[in-house]
């Protein structure tokens, strides 16, 4: 599974669903531009640099008008499950999303693995 705007800063929901996945046993591909490793695990510039055939699930982190630039990128993963986390999506992403053969998820996807945000506070 892949998350897209994933952080090195554990305040950040990006950081917290890196460990969240992890804690339930996904394997995990952190995506961010700017960073070379995210909680020990080798961070990708983008989706194309995973080095898996398939990802089953893509977690999104990021504002609205930079998801609506990355939706070829997703789109291109024929990923089975791609989630908008809130604040990521907004009418025009999800229009967008659906467009493209997406069908997007709009919930959290740490409370789908059975964690809660709360859980992973800056030390966990």
């Amino acid at each position: 599974m892949a998350i897209l705007g994933a952080s090195n800063d554990r305040k950040k929901y990006g950081n917290k669903s890196v460990r969240a996945h992890l804690a339930q046993g996904y394997q995990v591909f952190p995506i961010n531009p700017k960073e070379e490793t995210i909680e020990g695990l080798t961070c990708y510039k983008s989706l194309a640099e995973v080095p898996v055939d398939h990802l089953n699930r893509i977690s999104v982190y990021l504002p609205p008008q930079i998801g609506l630039k990355l939706l070829p990128e997703i789109a291109a993963t024929n990923a089975e499950e791609v989630w908008f986390n809130p604040g990521s999506e907004n009418q025009e992403l999800f229009d967008a999303a659906n467009e493209m053969g997406i069908k997007p998820i709009l919930a959290c996807s740490i409370v789908d693995v059975g964690r809660m945000p709360d859980e992973f506070g800056e030390q966990s």
